[in-house]
């Protein structure tokens, strides 16, 4: 199955220029051919191409399918890396496993300090497509951790970092059916006074495992770790 991706279609109508272009261009579809739309929000749309045109792929409407919200929303903050490879494997991992949110997050020990979020938002909703995803994830502007932390509903918080002390596995600290905000610091973990700001505003501290993590894999693994607890 081929899915294709526009947040302001409707069921009928016009396709939108970037997508009409891959329909048609690069995947050659022809009139009468079905295909299947997405909006990110939770509705997937079947219909027949009406005017197989590169710019304005004209769609007439035959289904509608409505999918409800996630039963779980896992808003993921991350760090970028310092080899932005590695930042968009995760986001495009994270994707696939079902994110509703992730925000970069720029921390004292960050190495990154810039990136691009509209490559980032690309990225996203191609990994949204490939997975066949009814829901894009959100993606915010790159913010500082502090900020972040006043953001956020930090009752529902959890911060992974590798500091000996006390701190739980995340499968044992997180309740099943539970939505939750994950913060994962950058290359050289979270500062030590981010660790203790954060669990001051009401973060819970959780431990990913005895292994030293990279970045992108820590936010992988947390992921899926809420997913395998949530089945």
């Amino acid at each position: 199955m081929e899915l294709f991706f526009d947040p302001n279609f409707t069921g009928q109508g016009i396709l939108c220029e970037s997508e009409s272009k891959h329909c048609i261009n690069v995947l050659r579809h022809k009139v009468d051919d079905i295909i299947t739309i997405a909006d990110g929000k939770g509705h997937y749309f079947t219909g027949k191409i009406k005017t197989a045109h590169h710019k304005r792929c004209e769609i007439e409407h035959i289904e509608t399918a409505k999918h409800g919200l996630p039963n779980v929303s896992i808003h993921l903050a991350v760090a970028p890396t310092k080899n932005m490879d590695r930042y968009e494997w995760l986001v495009e991992k994270a994707t696939e496993l079902g994110i509703s949110e992730i925000t970069p997050l720029l921390c004292h020990h960050s190495e990154r300090k810039k990136i691009r979020i509209d490559r980032i938002k690309r990225i996203a909703i191609a990994a949204m497509k490939q997975s066949l995803k009814a829901f894009a994830p959100l993606v915010n502007e790159l913010t500082r951790f502090d900020t972040f932390i006043k953001q956020i509903d930090t009752s529902k918080a959890f911060i992974a970092h590798c500091y000996n002390s006390e701190k739980p596995s995340l499968k044992k600290a997180y309740s099943p059916q539970e939505d939750l905000t994950l913060l994962i610091g950058p290359e050289g973990d979270f500062s030590e006074q981010e660790v203790e700001s954060a669990i001051a505003a009401g973060c819970k501290p959780v431990s990913l495992g005895s292994s030293r993590l990279r970045t992108e894999t820590a936010g992988v693994v947390a992921v899926h770790t809420i997913h395998l607890i949530n089945e």
